[in-house]
């Protein structure tokens, strides 16, 4: 079986924020995925404290994971520090608004 926040990673490629037109793994808004017990745990942030989009990105996030294997339960805490900035965005994130592959 594959390693869950691995697979938790690969399952938020899915939600795209859509002002960015990026999923958010790509665009740097998730710091960190990890287990504890039966539980996953993952710490995100948005472009900015009043992101517009952000109660329906967790949404997405909580039913993207909720079928999620060996995972009972998922918490998603919501972080400022350290503040997001473009220089999160990923290697294939900036590939992808560059209009690359």
């Amino acid at each position: 079986m594959s390693d869950p926040v691995d697979l938790a990673r690969d399952m938020l490629k899915q939600v795209v924020d859509p002002e960015a037109a990026l999923n958010i793994v790509d665009l740097g808004l998730v710091y960190d995925i990890r287990r504890r017990g039966d539980a996953l745990e993952v710490d995100m942030t948005f472009t900015t404290e009043a992101c517009p989009v952000g109660p329906s990105l967790l949404a997405e996030m909580r039913e993207v994971l909720k079928d999620l294997p060996g995972i009972a339960r998922v918490d998603i805490n919501v972080v400022f520090d350290p503040p997001w900035s473009p220089e999160r965005i990923s290697p294939d994130g900036r590939a992808l608004l560059e209009g690359g592959d």
